[in-house]
C-alpha cells in the first residue's frame, strides 16, 4: 500500500463518544416516537359477539349475559360485570362460566332475577392467550332504554403510566437479550481474544443487567398492568401470587432463573476462559461454553415464545420453536453487529479474520431470519388484505423494508471487509507513524531520568508503567485509525447499527400489535355477531293507544331468522285484557335511516284472530332498522308506533 498523508481527522478518542451519543439519541428518538404513537398495547383477543347484543332492547330480562371472543382468554371473578342504571351489580358476582365449545370461546355470567326495565352496562376485562390485557364495555336495555349513571374509565387495559413503563421495560428486555446473546456469540465464534477486552466485557454484562432489570420490572408491574393500572399494586403480594399462577408470570420467573445461569456463563467466559493460554484447554472450554450458553440462550428465547404470539393461534407447536430460532438469529446478527461496532471503535486488537467470521455468522443469521420470518408472516397475516389493511401488516412491511436497507448497508461492509488486512495499519504513511513515534519517544525520554534513579519510588514506577501502556495503545490505535479500509468499515458498521436500532424497535412493536389474521377474523366475526340470528329471531313488544274506545293494546312482532335476505314476519295484537284483538287495519314499514333506505312497506295477511303474518320480507342490508307499525282500531282512531332493532 502506498504512503498516505498524516491522519488529520477528528480525534479517535472522541470518535467512540460521538458514535455512542449518536446511537443513544437515535434510540431515544425512535422509542419516544413509538411509545407516543402506539398507546396501549393492542388487544390480541377481540370480542366477536354477545348475547344480548350491544344496543339491543329485549322484552324480558335475560338469565345471563354471554360474551364471545376470537381466541382463548384468562378470566377472573370480576372479568365480566353487569351494572344496572344506578351502577349496582346486576350479576351474581360469581366467576364467569366457561361456555366454550369447539372453536368458539364464550363466557357467561348469571343475572339476578326480577331486574327492572332500563339500560344495563356490561364491562369486561381479561387477558388474551398471548399475555396482553384486553377490555371493553357495551350496553343493552330491558323493556326500553333509560338514563344510566354508570361512568366507566376511558383508559384501556394496559394503558396509562403503568402501561408506558411496562412497554419501556419490554423494549429494554429485547435490547438486553440481543446484547447478551449476540455479544457472547461474537466472542466465542468470531473473536476469542475479545474475552479479555474490557469493552466487550462491559457490553455483555450491560446486556445481562438490562435484561434482568427489565424482567424484574415487568414481573412487579404485571399485576397493575393487567388490572388496576396503579403503581402501588406492584407490591401487592396477593396480586403477585396471582401473576405467578399465569403463563406470562411463569415465563418471567423462568427467565430470571435462566439469567442466573447466564451470570455463571459470563463469569466463566470473561474469567477462566479469558485467562486460558493452552490451546487445547481453550478449545475444550470453548465447546463447553458454546453448548451451555446455547442451551441458556434458547431457554431465555423460549420464555417469549411460550407466552406471546407463538403460543396461541394456528400451529402453535411448530410456531414456538420457529420463534426461538428467529429470536436467536436476531440476537446473533444485531448483537454481533453491536459487538463489532464496539470492537472497531474501542479496541485496537481486532483483526480481519474476526471481522470475516462475523460476516459469515451474519449471513447464516439472515438465512434463518428469512426462513422463519416467512413462516411467521404467513401465520400472523395470512392474506394480502391483512398485510395491507391492518396495523400489524403495515408494521411488517416497514420491518421488511428496514431489513432490505440493512442488507444493502451490510453489502458495503462486506466490501470493506474484503479489503481489510491486519498489516494495513503498519503500512500507513510514514509521516503519521513518525508523529506517534515522536510522542512516545518524548515521553520515554522525560521518564528516563526517574527510571535511572536508584531510589525511585514504587508509586512512580507504577505510574510510568501505566504511561507506557497508554502510549503504546494510543500508538497502535492511531495507526489503525489512519487505515482507510478500517475507517470505511467503521462507518458502514455504524450505519448498520443505526438501522438495526430502528429495526429492533419495530420488531418489538410487532409483539404488542394484534396479528393481521386475528384482526380480520375478529372483524368478520364481529360483523356476523351483530345479527340476531346468532341468538334467535328478533322479538319486539310495543304498547299502543289510538285514543278511542277499546283503543289500547300491545303489538308483538317476530322477525325470523332476523338477518339479511328473506325473513318471515309475525304480528300479534293483544287487547288491554291480554286477549287476542282484531283491528280493521295493520301496516308495517321498515327504515334504515343511517343509509337512507326505506320506508319499505309490509302488508301482513290476517292468519287468525289477533295474528297477522307476511313471508319473504326482504332485509337488504344489516343495520339498526326502525320498525313502524300503524294500527287502526276504528274509522277515525289510528296510531303509528315504532321501535329500533338490529337486523342482519
Amino acid at each position: 500500500m502506498s504512503a498516505t498523508a498524516p491522519y488529520a481527522g477528528p480525534s479517535p478518542i472522541r470518535r467512540p463518544v460521538a458514535a455512542a451519543a449518536l446511537l443513544a439519541a437515535l434510540l431515544s428518538l425512535v422509542f419516544g416516537l413509538l411509545l407516543a404513537g402506539a398507546g396501549p398495547a393492542s388487544a390480541h383477543a377481540a370480542l366477536t359477539g354477545s348475547d344480548p347484543q350491544d344496543g339491543a332492547v329485549v322484552d324480558t330480562a335475560p338469565k345471563e349475559v354471554t360474551l364471545s371472543f376470537s381466541e382463548a382468554i384468562a378470566v377472573g371473578d370480576d372479568s365480566i360485570r353487569v351494572l344496572d342504571p344506578s351502577g349496582k351489580r346486576a350479576d351474581t358476582e360469581a366467576e364467569p362460566r366457561d361456555l366454550s365449545e369447539g372453536g368458539t370461546v364464550r363466557y357467561g355470567v348469571a343475572l339476578h332475577s326480577g331486574l327492572p326495565d332500563g339500560t344495563y352496562t356490561v364491562a369486561w376485562q381479561a387477558i388474551s392467550a398471548d399475555s396482553h390485557p384486553i377490555s371493553g364495555a357495551f350496553t343493552f336495555s330491558i323493556g326500553a332504554p333509560s338514563e344510566t349513571t354508570v361512568a366507566l374509565s376511558s383508559q384501556e387495559a394496559g394503558g396509562g403510566p403503568v402501561g408506558v413503563v411496562y412497554d419501556i421495560a419490554r423494549y429494554a428486555a429485547y435490547g438486553g437479550f440481543v446484547l447478551l446473546v449476540g455479544g457472547s456469540a461474537f466472542v466465542l465464534i468470531c473473536w476469542r481474544g475479545g474475552a479479555a477486552a474490557l469493552p466487550m466485557q462491559r457490553l455483555v454484562v450491560r446486556g445481562w443487567l438490562t435484561l434482568t432489570a427489565a424482567t424484574l420490572v415487568m414481573l412487579l408491574l404485571r399485576n397493575p398492568y393487567t388490572g388496576s393500572g396503579k403503581f402501588a399494586d406492584a407490591f401487592d403480594l396477593a396480586g403477585l401470587q396471582s401473576v405467578l399462577d399465569t403463563k406470562p408470570g411463569a415465563a418471567l420467573v423462568s427467565r430470571l432463573l435462566l439469567l442466573g445461569a447466564a451470570a455463571l456463563f459470563i463469569a466463566v467466559l470473561f474469567g477462566t476462559y479469558a485467562r486460558r493460554e493452552d490451546e487445547q484447554e481453550r478449545k475444550d472450554l470453548t465447546f463447553g461454553l458454546a453448548v451451555g450458553g446455547g442451551v441458556v440462550a434458547a431457554g431465555i428465547a423460549a420464555t417469549w415464545a411460550m407466552s406471546e404470539h407463538a403460543s396461541t393461534g394456528i400451529q402453535a407447536s411448530i410456531a414456538m420453536p420457529v420463534d426461538v430460532a428467529h429470536l436467536l438469529a436476531v440476537a446473533a446478527w444485531l448483537g454481533g453487529l453491536a459487538s463489532l461496532l464496539v470492537a472497531l471503535y474501542r479496541t485496537p486488537d481486532i483483526g480481519s479474520a474476526a471481522v470475516r467470521r462475523f460476516s459469515a455468522v451474519a449471513f447464516a443469521s439472515v438465512v434463518v431470519l428469512a426462513a422463519t420470518g416467512i413462516y411467521q408472516s404467513w401465520r400472523q397475516v395470512g392474506s394480502w388484505s391483512a398485510l395491507t389493511g391492518t396495523r400489524y401488516g403495515q408494521l411488517l412491511i416497514i420491518k421488511v423494508a428496514l431489513i432490505a436497507v440493512l442488507l444493502a448497508v451490510a453489502w458495503f461492509s462486506r466490501r470493506w471487509t474484503g479489503r481489510l488486512t491486519d498489516a494495513s495499519g503498519a503500512e500507513v504513511g510514514s509521516s503519521g507513524a513518525e508523529v506517534v513515534s515522536s510522542e512516545a519517544e518524548e515521553a520515554d525520554a522525560a521518564a528516563a531520568p526517574d527510571e535511572a534513579s536508584e531510589d525511585i519510588a514504587p508509586e512512580r514506577a507504577a505510574q510510568l508503567a501505566r504511561q507506557r501502556a497508554v502510549l503504546t495503545a494510543t500508538k497502535k490505535k492511531r495507526i489503525r485509525d489512519a487505515d482507510p479500509e478500517r475507517s470505511g468499515l467503521r462507518r458502514s458498521v455504524l450505519a448498520e447499527a443505526a438501522v438495526a436500532v430502528v429495526l429492533l424497535a419495530v420488531t418489538t412493536m410487532l409483539t404488542s400489535t394484534e396479528p393481521g389474521r386475528t384482526e380480520e377474523e375478529a372483524a368478520g366475526g364481529a360483523t356476523a355477531a351483530t345479527a340476531p340470528a346468532a341468538g334467535g329471531p328478533v322479538n319486539l313488544s310495543m304498547p299502543f293507544d289510538t285514543g278511542g274506545r277499546n283503543g289500547k293494546g300491545t303489538v308483538r312482532i317476530d322477525i325470523d331468522p332476523g338477518r339479511t335476505g328473506s325473513n318471515d314476519l309475525h304480528v300479534w295484537i293483544d287487547g288491554s285484557d291480554g286477549e287476542p284483538m282484531d283491528v280493521p287495519e295493520l301496516k308495517v314499514a321498515l327504515t334504515l335511516e343511517s343509509k337512507d333506505i326505506g320506508p319499505l312497506p309490509v302488508v301482513p295477511d290476517r292468519l287468525a284472530e289477533g295474528h297477522w303474518t307476511a313471508s319473504g320480507v326482504q332485509i337488504p342490508m344489516a343495520g339498526d332498522w326502525k320498525i313502524d307499525v300503524t294500527v287502526r282500531t276504528s274509522d277515525i282512531d289510528q296510531v303509528t308506533i315504532d321501535k329500533n332493532a338490529k337486523i342482519g
